[in-house]
């Protein structure tokens, strides 16, 4: 049964945050007759969202019409500092968590979990340069600095940018086996995806 991975936009969020992860999950799909996941993404609202550096997109739903959601994937960005002040988004979000079977940050999307008080005494990672404002929104949580990404089964986080595409392949991995990972890291010609390929007879 196909899993439905809904991606949350808002205004300023960072481009391969979303879209890294959007094409993880829509390729290892497409590459299985399109049999694995419903990949979407919503917004606070109906209209376009303006990510980072001027990229208009228009999210497929909004909360009053998102489908339910599986997967979660929550991106970063400038914007994430807005997401977290806005109790009505925070909610509306917290009950779609609460749903989800699993829930990623990526980058400094990992601000709106520590608001929602779902990082504290779990291991966690976020970009670099958000850090030091991580340890002061998730006090009790543990930074591990090192991490490409971390799971605690239910909340998953991925550090900077980039590293989203790194925590969607191991998702993907995770539930619906290796084999799948690699076609899709071939496909998207990712990291090692060479040494991946098996030899002709």
């Amino acid at each position: 049964m196909k899993k439905n991975v809904g991606i949350y936009l808002f205004n300023d969020a960072e481009v391969l945050d979303f879209a890294g992860p959007f094409e993880v999950f829509s390729v290892s799909s497409e590459l299985q007759n399109h049999s694995l996941f419903n990949v979407f993404t919503f917004a606070e609202k109906s209209g376009i969202v303006k990510a980072v550096n001027g990229l208009q997109v228009k999210p497929d739903y909004d909360f009053s019409n998102c489908p339910d959601i599986d997967i979660l994937c929550i991106p970063g960005g400038d914007g994430s500092n807005a997401v977290v002040k806005n109790e009505t988004v925070l909610n509306l979000l917290d009950s779609k968590i609460k749903t989800a079977e699993i829930t990623f940050s990526v980058c400094s999307g990992a601000r709106v979990l520590a608001k929602l008080g779902l990082l504290d005494g779990l291991n966690y990672t976020t970009h670099h340069q958000v850090m030091p404002d991580l340890q002061k929104l998730a006090p009790t949580a543990q930074l591990d600095k090192n991490a490409r990404f971390t799971d605690n089964g239910k909340i998953l986080s991925a550090g900077g940018i980039s590293a989203g595409i790194d925590l969607s392949l191991y998702l993907v991995e995770k539930l619906c086996g290796k084999q799948v990972s690699d076609t899709t890291r071939i496909y998207m010609e990712y990291g090692d995806w060479k040494k991946l390929i098996k030899p002709s007879p």
